[in-house]
């Protein structure tokens, strides 16, 4: 028996994690290999030190591959949106065939006509997002191939990436022992497990809250519209915690994680934490409510910068299906009540469904996968800039698993 897996790669601010998922024949996803570990070479979402960042990767998919059983040699890499600018251009072919009919061939071509945009010369191409198709002025077609036609065209989202921060990351991964197979734009990924189809298409803000950067993706009519990332995020949090309570990050980050909320009015009333003191003096006590203070002041900071993000991008009105919350600082209790009071919009926490990674830390991660088949399995291509089409994925990648079960 033949597997096919495909491993997602989050490399984060705060923690590195691979996720591997085998697709069965009906395209189903089932996450059988989960690898995390801290990361300590990146800062607001770029890399400071390469050898760090190449130690967490290589400690989190050899986690996963003990997990699975058998090496990893190539993955599909998350890239965050702070490194990439978003361009919408349009592509316009004659249909080839003799019989006008729509080929795989066409939509390809077109999408290449797409790439043609003058761009500076520290940017790349990523990715080319095909929004909608039109056929001999028909717009709105999510499909094209099969119907007939004499001209083809393509409104599609360009995504460009920073060159040197990019590359210092392909280089990372590569010093990790992997091959890259492709890259997946976080905001996207996180959208396939956290945002329902009804959500993309209303109008939605997805908040992806991280350790060192804020992701804010805007989705309409289906696709995404605008992104934007702040460079604050948990790690700030937790510095704000050492220095208000005089104590060290890692304790800070511990009292974060195990007894943080959101709002102060939800500490209870002259409840203590017991706080050891930096210099190795007596332990101290304070209040509960002076954490929640701390956590809350930030938070509403965050959140406010996220309201002046979206207006800048001409967002001044709560999208119909309001916001939706993702990323380890989501996990925070209360933190939907204090969202929905700055943004005056309704507000919910996402939830990936898979046993072993229910918890919003893995939605990159876990997105990745499902960008990945679902772009794969339904258009047999990919999207990728500066590559061919790869019909032939999961023959190339089948050859890594055959040990397993020769």
């Amino acid at each position: 028996m033949k597997r096919n897996l495909i491993c997602g790669l989050d490399v984060g601010t705060s923690h590195v994690r691979a996720i591997v998922g085998e697709v069965d024949l009906n395209g189903t996803i089932n996450i059988i290999g989960v690898g995390t570990s801290p990361s300590h070479g990146l800062k607001k979402g770029v890399i400071v030190d390469l050898d760090k960042t190449v130690e967490a990767i290589t400690n989190a998919v050899e986690e996963a591959e003990r997990m699975v059983g058998t090496t990893i040699p190539s993955v599909f890499l998350g890239i965050v949106g702070s490194q990439v600018g978003l361009i919408d251009n349009r592509g316009v072919v004659a249909v080839a065939g003799a019989d006008k009919e729509i080929t795989e061939e066409d939509v390809e071509r077109v999408l290449q006509a797409a790439k043609v945009i003058a761009l500076p010369p520290d940017r790349e191409i990523i990715d080319v997002i095909p929004r909608e198709f039109i056929v001999d002025g028909y717009d709105g077609i999510r499909d094209p191939v099969g119907m007939v036609g004499v001209r083809l065209e393509v409104d599609a989202m360009i995504i460009t990436g920073m060159i040197t921060s990019l590359r210092n990351l392909y280089r990372c991964v590569e010093r990790a022992g992997l091959e890259i197979e492709g890259t997946v734009l976080t905001a996207l990924a996180n959208a396939e497990v956290a945002l329902t189809r009804d959500e993309k298409e209303l109008g939605t803000v997805l908040l992806d809250l991280g350790g060192g950067t804020t992701e804010i993706a805007v989705f309409q009519n289906g696709y995404l519209k605008n992104l934007a990332v702040l460079p604050v995020g948990g790690d700030h949090i937790t510095n704000d915690i050492a220095v208000g309570l005089r104590t060290t990050l890692q304790h800070a980050e511990r009292l974060k994680l195990d007894h943080g909320v959101a709002l102060q009015s939800m500490a209870p009333e002259g409840a203590m934490l017991e706080l050891p003191h930096i210099s190795g003096k007596e332990a101290r006590k304070v209040q509960k409510k002076e954490l929640a203070m701390i956590i809350e002041s930030r938070l509403v900071e965050i959140l406010q910068m996220a309201v002046e993000a979206l207006a800048e991008m001409g967002i001044k009105e709560p999208l119909p299906a309001g916001i939706v919350l993702t990323g380890g600082v989501s996990l925070t209790d209360g933190l939907p009540d204090l969202a929905e009071q700055i943004f005056q919009s309704a507000v919910r926490a996402a939830q990936p469904g898979y046993v072993g990674v229910k918890s919003p830390i893995y939605s990159t991660a876990v997105g990745i996968i499902h960008y990945i088949q679902h772009t794969q399995l339904h258009n047999l291509r990919e999207y990728k800039g500066g590559r061919t089409a790869l019909p032939g994925f999961f023959g190339r990648v089948k050859s890594w698993f055959l040990e397993m079960f020769d």
